[in-house]
């Protein structure tokens, strides 16, 4: 199987609307999303998911949680039956695949007291609020059972939730995300118990040589569900290119047996992606999948940049096209160049090295 990749849209309490989420989901399509993921925070949140799913072709997921909040009025009003509501309501909308924190428990408190940024998941952050509030477990730990006979009815694909997924390289692989990453191991083998499909959220920020080992421990103690990771990013300081950087980890994290990557923009950790933002986030996140795909040595992969290898070397515009991850990109540079230099639109080189290209001297 190739490696699969997703793309997260949504309306924010301060900014966007559903004209403007809806050219996002058809940009995010026509660049390669795989799945799309809805992430909105505001209160007319059904109609926004109900008009998305009606115009989205590919398996498109929610964050239950975001809508309950708001339902609740403030998350210390939250309660498993309003959460329990949303999320029969996502499914009866035909909601493919939802996120479910429900690996954060009390037991995380002591084990973040001294991270850099103890928790950077918004769904984590209600939960872990809600239990100081209430000094109670988290109740969709505890109505796992309840979430489990929603998902299987419906035929709702659970994504477990990383709510505890570090957010800085300084809080990488910490007792915090590997406790929850247990715990999600044990919820993951009570859904397919019970016959529901499950995957597992993964970090986050870790160093590049960490990677490989945090792919390991999910496999581990998740007997090998499929793994969905946020990159990861092994770096913090490189704003306005974290979807690169996501890119570089989402990259090894794949090749060494992540199964799903979720794409990043280069508006991560700024603000809301806009159109061009999801656009360029999707593509390069595309690309990572694909450099992934070689490493495992997916045929088609393979055979895909051994065309594109051939056509550069017959010259062939036209095939380089059409191998091209971003093809919009490609005609968009040529055109550039061939306005520069009108000779070069039936030239057989371009202005890196003209008439001294090695493929003419070689031929």
């Amino acid at each position: 199987l190739r490696t699969k990749i997703n793309t997260n849209i949504g309306v924010s309490l301060i900014k966007s609307t559903l004209v403007e989420e809806v050219k996002k989901l058809k940009v995010a399509i026509e660049a390669g999303a795989d799945t799309i993921m809805d992430l909105s925070t505001t209160k007319d949140a059904d109609k926004i998911r109900r008009a998305l799913i009606e115009k989205c072709p590919i398996p498109f997921g929610t964050v239950p949680i975001y809508q309950a909040v708001i339902e609740a009025g403030k998350i210390e009003s939250l309660n498993k039956e309003i959460y329990l509501r949303v999320l029969e309501k996502h499914a009866k909308d035909g909601v493919d695949f939802v996120t479910v924190h429900a690996g954060v428990t009390k037991r995380a408190f002591p084990l973040i007291k001294n991270r850099v940024m103890k928790c950077v998941s918004r769904g984590g952050s209600f939960l872990l609020r809600w239990m100081k509030y209430h000094k109670k477990e988290n109740f969709l730990y505890e109505s796992f059972d309840e979430i489990l006979e929603i998902a299987k009815r419906y035929d709702v694909t659970l994504s477990l939730g990383d709510g505890l997924r570090p957010g800085c390289i300084a809080d990488s692989t910490d007792k915090a995300q590997i406790q929850e990453l247990k715990i999600l191991g044990k919820l993951a083998k009570k859904a397919k118990e019970v016959g529901c499909q499950v995957m597992i959220e993964g970090p986050g920020h870790v160093p590049l040589n960490d990677i490989e080992n945090n792919i390991r421990l999910e496999k581990r103690y998740c007997a090998k569900a499929p793994f969905y990771v946020l990159g990861p990013l092994p770096t913090d300081i490189a704003t306005g290119y974290d979807h690169i950087v996501c890119a570089i980890g989402g990259a090894l994290a794949c090749w060494k047996g992540a199964d799903f990557l979720c794409y990043v923009t280069p508006k991560e950790h700024i603000g809301l992606p806009d159109i061009n933002d999801v656009r360029e986030g999707t593509i390069v996140t595309k690309i990572a999948a694909h450099i992934a795909d070689i490493a495992k040595g997916n045929k088609k992969a393979v055979f895909r940049d051994l065309k594109m290898a051939k056509a550069r070397r017959r010259l062939n515009w036209e095939d380089m096209l059409k191998y091209a991850i971003d093809q919009k990109k490609f005609i968009e540079l040529r055109r550039q160049e061939c306005r520069k230099n009108p000779k070069l639109r039936k030239a057989k080189y371009c202005s890196m090295c003209g008439p001294f290209c090695v493929f003419r001297t070689l031929k």
